[in-house]
């Protein structure tokens, strides 16, 4: 189907909705700035330090890199921390924030972003779920409890060169060993997942109770395909913006937007306007 009629189908299913899900992946950040860190290349033109040493992503986002090196595990980790608090999300998010608040049942954000940019964006903190957790909340690594802890009072200083944390470590307020991010990692057995368990029962009670519902997915991709898999399984049309995987499971209850994730958002709003 051609972009403006696409865009067309869409703004009707939006005109006609009582509630807006919001999904979004990498690709959502990266109007604002943000890497997605897609392949080894992206990855290491970031952090060079880690490209030198040839460690992978999947090696340093990974709890057994704060057992190995804890100084270089924070040093990646922390630099992400700074960095997310100094971005400003893109006006993507605040366009579909003041669209679904004018729905019904208002809006929900899903996200396998550990960020906060939603949150950063205005979109409440009890209508967001973080299916991979979150950057600003922290946990022990020794999993001595249950315990999750905001971060705001830890203020890393890194040796971006190095890719190494400055200072002290960031430790357990309960027994004193080394904190990590309260994010799921790759093999990681240790994640406490209370937080977003909490979120996806608040976000599984309102789907409950919404009748006509749209979900407006911005850059997911397909290499860990869990928020296309929700956005699929949510109950609802789906609008799929992606520049390089837009493809959709049913043409009739789904339509694919080959655009990135704030040119697309922008346009989808337009054509709701115009209606």
């Amino acid at each position: 189907m051609p972009l403006p009629e696409s865009l067309t189908r869409a703004a009707t299913w939006l005109a006609q909705a009582d509630a807006l899900l919001v999904s979004a992946g990498a690709g959502m950040g990266i109007d604002s700035g943000l890497p997605d860190f897609r392949g080894p290349g992206g990855f290491w033109a970031v952090y060079p330090a880690l490209g030198k040493a040839r460690i992978a992503f999947e090696t340093i986002a990974n709890p057994a890199a704060f057992a190995h090196d804890p100084r270089l595990a924070w040093g990646f980790y922390g630099h992400r921390l700074e960095r997310y608090r100094q971005t400003t999300p893109h006006a993507g998010f605040s366009l579909l924030l003041d669209l679904g608040s004018r729905m019904k049942h208002g809006v929900w954000a899903v996200t396998s972003n550990v960020d906060g940019q939603f949150q950063k964006a205005g979109f409440p903190a009890d209508r967001v779920c973080e299916v991979h957790g979150s950057i600003h909340h922290l946990q022990c690594s020794a999993a001595c409890g249950d315990n999750i802890w905001a971060a705001e009072s830890f203020q890393p200083a890194v040796d971006s060169e190095n890719c190494r944390l400055l200072g002290e470590l960031p430790h357990c307020p309960r027994c004193g060993g080394l904190a990590r991010p309260n994010i799921l990692m790759f093999g990681d057995a240790g994640w406490i997942e209370r937080r977003t368990a909490g979120q996806e029962q608040r976000l599984q009670h309102w789907l409950a109770g919404v009748d006509r519902l749209v979900c407006v997915e911005i850059g997911a991709g397909t290499q860990i395909p869990t928020i296309r898999h929700f956005s699929e399984s949510c109950g609802g049309k789906l609008i799929r913006i992606n520049p390089g995987a837009p493809e959709v499971p049913d043409p009739a209850q789904s339509i694919g937007l080959a655009l990135g994730g704030a040119e697309g958002i922008s346009r989808l709003l337009a054509a709701v306007a115009e209606r």
